[in-house]
Parts: C-alpha cells; sequence; structure tokens
C-alpha cells in the first residue's frame, strides 16, 4: 500500500501541470455542483428559485438574468424610471462582451444559458492555469498549486458555474497581469479593450500600469527600462483609461442623457440608502455603508467610519509588509492596491463584496506560502465551509436584502 500510494504521489509530481490542474479544477467543480444540488433540495417558496430548482435554474439566477436580457433584447435608448421618476435598474450596468459572447457560443445548443456556463467553466480553468503561471515564479510549483486549489475552491466558486462575466474577466485580467510581468506590454492593446467591455475595474487597472511604470524607473539601474518600455506602458495606460469612460459615454450618446451610466450604477445603492442617492462623489459609498450596516448590527453609527478607516489602514500595512504577501512580487501587491483603491472610490459594500473581492484572488499566493500541510488543509476546509455557506444563503436562498450575490 505504502508503495502504491509513493508510485502515485511520483506519477501525480511528475505529471503536467495543466493536466494537474484540471483534475484540481474537476474536483472542486464537482463539489460545488454537489453544494448546489443539495441547495436546491433545501430552497423554500421564499427563494427568488421557488422551491427545488435545478441547476439550470441557478446558472440562469441573479445577474445572469440582465447579461442575459443584454444579449436578447440590447441595451434602452430610453432609460426606464422608477414610480417617483428616478432612473431604474436597466442593462446598461451589465458590459456586453459576456453576454453576447454567450449567445454565440450559445446559439448551436438553442440556449444561452448553456453558452453563458461553458464560458464561465473554461475561462475558469484556464484562469487557474494563468494564475498558476503568474504565481510559480515568485513562490514554486507547489505554493502556486496549492493557491489555485484555494482559489478553485473558494467562498464564491459558484462563480466559476453560473452566467456571471467573473470568470472571464479574471481570465483577461490574469492573462493581462501575467504580461505585465514578462514585459510583453503589446499584448495589452487587446487585453485592455476586453477587460472594459467585459465589467467594470479597467480603470483600476490603469492606475496600476501607473504604478507599475513609476517603480520601474525608480529601479531602472537595477532593471534596465528601455524607451520601447515606457512607450508601451504609458499608451496602454491611456488607453485602460480611455476605456474605463467609454462605457459611460457610449450610454449617454445611446440615450441622450450624459449620466446614464451612473445614474443606472446608483440605481440598486438606492436600496441601501434611506432618503435615496443625489449623485456619486468618490469614497462616499464606504463611508455610507460603514455607517448603514453599523446601525442594522445595533452598533453606533459613527463607529463605522473609524472601523472603516482602521480596515483601509490594516489592509494597506499588510499589502506594504506582510513576508508572505512580499513573496508575491511587486506586481501582485501593486495590483491589488490598485484595486482595493478603485473599490474604495466607487463600491458601496454589501453582500456582492466577496464576489467583487475576486481580482485580488492572486493573494492566495500569500495563503499558500506557509508550507505546514495542516495549515494549508485547514485553509481548504475553510474555503469549502465559506463557499458552502455563500451558495446556501446568499445564492440559493436569497430572499432579502442581504442576500444579493
Amino acid at each position: 500500500m505504502a508503495q502504491l500510494a509513493l508510485t502515485a504521489s511520483r506519477r501525480w509530481a511528475g505529471a503536467p501541470h495543466a493536466l494537474r490542474i484540471a483534475v484540481i479544477y474537476l474536483c472542486a467543480r464537482a463539489v460545488t455542483t454537489a453544494f448546489l444540488v443539495v441547495a436546491a433540495t433545501q430552497s423554500t417558496s421564499l427563494s427568488r428559485f421557488g422551491v427545488q430548482p435545478g441547476l439550470a435554474d441557478f446558472v440562469l439566477g441573479w445577474d445572469a438574468q440582465w447579461y442575459w436580457s443584454v444579449a436578447d433584447f440590447g441595451y434602452p435608448a430610453t432609460l426606464p424610471l422608477t414610480d417617483t421618476g428616478e432612473i431604474a435598474e436597466n442593462t446598461w450596468a451589465f458590459m456586453p462582451i459576456y453576454a453576447y459572447a454567450a449567445k454565440a457560443v450559445g446559439l448551436p445548443f438553442g440556449s444561452w444559458g448553456l453558452g453563458a456556463f461553458l464560458i464561465s467553466f473554461v475561462a475558469g480553468y484556464l484562469a487557474c492555469l494563468v494564475l498558476h503561471r503568474l504565481l510559480r515564479a515568485h513562490i514554486g510549483r507547489s505554493a502556486a498549486t496549492w493557491a489555485v486549489v484555494f482559489f478553485a475552491s473558494g467562498p464564491v466558486a459558484a462563480m466559476f458555474q453560473v452566467g456571471y462575466a467573473e470568470t472571464l474577466f479574471l481570465l483577461l485580467l490574469f492573462l493581462a497581469l501575467d504580461a505585465v510581468a514578462q514585459r510583453r506590454y503589446a499584448r495589452l492593446y487587446l487585453l485592455v479593450p476586453l477587460l472594459a467591455f467585459t465589467r467594470p475595474g479597467v480603470l483600476a487597472f490603469a492606475l496600476f500600469l501607473g504604478l507599475h511604470g513609476i517603480l520601474r524607473w525608480y529601479r531602472r539601474r537595477d532593471d534596465p527600462l528601455p524607451a520601447a518600455h515606457v512607450v508601451h506602458i504609458v499608451a496602454a495606460g491611456a488607453l485602460a483609461t480611455l476605456c474605463g469612460f467609454a462605457w459611460q459615454v457610449i450610454a449617454g450618446i445611446a440615450t441622450g442623457d450624459h449620466g446614464a451610466y451612473l445614474a443606472t450604477e446608483l440605481a440598486w445603492r438606492r436600496h441601501w440608502i434611506l432618503g435615496g442617492v443625489d449623485g456619486f462623489i468618490p469614497f462616499e459609498g464606504w463611508i455610507q455603508a460603514s455607517q448603514f450596516w453599523f446601525g442594522e448590527w445595533g452598533l453606533p453609527q459613527s463607529w463605522g467610519p473609524i472601523a472603516l478607516a482602521i480596515l483601509v489602514v490594516a489592509s494597506g500595512g499588510a499589502l506594504i509588509y506582510s513576508r508572505h504577501v512580499r513573496a508575491l512580487g511587486s506586481d501582485i501587491r501593486l495590483w491589488s492596491a490598485s484595486y482595493l483603491l478603485y473599490l474604495l472610490a466607487v463600491f458601496f459594500p454589501q453582500s456582492s463584496t466577496f464576489r467583487l473581492l475576486l481580482p485580488i484572488s492572486p493573494l492566495w499566493g500569500a495563503v499558500a506560502v506557509p508550507r505546514s500541510r495542516v495549515w494549508r488543509i485547514c485553509v481548504l476546509v475553510a474555503c469549502l465551509i465559506g463557499q458552502w455557506t455563500w451558495i446556501h444563503f446568499v445564492y440559493a436562498l436569497g430572499s432579502t436584502y442581504w442576500q444579493v450575490p
């Protein structure tokens, strides 16, 4: 028995990393499927899915309905209004690439949902491959593999199997980060527009490129900075900035309302803020949310901004000083800081916060750095517990304001 185990271990270690990651990914997807099936049996009439929904119902749940609507009906030329005359939720909040790609892939099967599932599923596997490549140069093959395990099994791993644009965005993001790491900046001219029209977040990438360029300039004596690289970094950063604002311009031209996109995004925030939302002010969302949630938890609302300040300082300190995070290299740390700052500027934190943190998934590498097998198994167990909790209480049984995935 010991000899068989040793032989199996050697074969596993010697297998191509693409095959090993495929096995890890498929096992993770089997677990997620089991969680979804069990959650379906426990669904009640209070859930938006009704009693005992099928897996296809889960694929088409929540935001998938909006992407499906984009694919079938496009975007409204006239913004819908609420009974009080405010701009209502509508499809301008959802980018087009995933919606139409799912329609194209699903066309031979006559099912947008199947196309959406296939894109999410395949993009998830490819994202795992690129994540492994992105991390292994810094933390080694074993730790990079464990980071992929955590990523594929994480609390919101259901995204790999439902009609959300997250996994396609992650694949494009990891490819873009890898292009920067490999100094293949020309690839960004294709990847940046694809990122921008898959889901919001490319402005964070523009900030990252700026910080990356500054760091390379600072280190130019030890790490030569050719003029061609300077041109590419500046041009790609400018392209990312332009693309980051392009959807707002497109929505404004199509609807005749220059504030159409921001007003559409704020339509969701009105569900949380009593008295409504007057307009978008950077960083206001987190301050409002900190007060809102502390009030909901029965704590003084004045504590909310204090807790927020502590959270921001702690996050920044971890990115700067944590030994395990520093092991990931400067680019992953700069990207994580850029994206977190972007979220702080534009987002109103609520139950979908965990999903919106997926773009900093390369930080799983820091969690995987400790070599203790007990530690890694405990992290995996925590991931699976978090995943079941998210699928059961947020996605499948969602019926109230704090259950929005």
